[in-house]
């Protein structure tokens, strides 16, 4: 008997968190941000591909995180490499989303090892882009540091 009551108790404890929850209209956060530990999330998001609709993608994933955990919340960077490098190119059909995102603390950065590949140089890429050798090494070492790795 008493282990049908602490059954009925748990599920019916269960049951008021899940209506508590779905009731609260605001954005979903981790214990450790509401805590304020000062522990940042951080992803680093791989743009390798030349289909304009994922490097929008790829910012909106921008976006949504800061909004989601808030912008002092979370550290991100987009890593432009392959044919993805189309991204940061001056005739970048998301020039304006990328100054955005740089404006709202987004680092971005291409690859030195595709923009030599493909003969560019810093003048044909949007200004105030960052630049790293390897755009693989740079997401690796991210990596290796405890950042997420999310394929943009």
């Amino acid at each position: 008997m008493l282990r049908l009551f602490t059954l009925l108790a748990v599920t019916t404890f269960s049951l008021f968190l899940t209506a508590v929850n779905a009731a609260d209209p605001a954005p979903a956060q981790s214990v450790a941000a509401k805590a304020g530990t000062g522990q940042k999330y951080r992803a680093v998001i791989q743009v390798s591909d030349s289909d304009a609709k994922l490097w929008a993608q790829a910012i909106n994933n921008t976006e949504n995180l800061q909004e989601l955990l808030g912008k002092e919340n979370v550290d991100i960077e987009i890593v432009a490499l392959g044919q993805g490098i189309g991204l940061l190119k001056l005739d970048s059909p998301h020039a304006n989303r990328v100054a955005q995102a740089m404006k709202a603390g987004v680092k971005i950065v291409a690859c030195g090892s595709t923009m030599k590949r493909q003969k560019l140089t810093k003048d044909d890429m949007l200004p105030d882009i960052g630049y790293v050798p390897g755009g693989l090494i740079e997401i690796m070492d991210k990596q290796r540091e405890g950042w997420s790795y999310i394929k943009g």
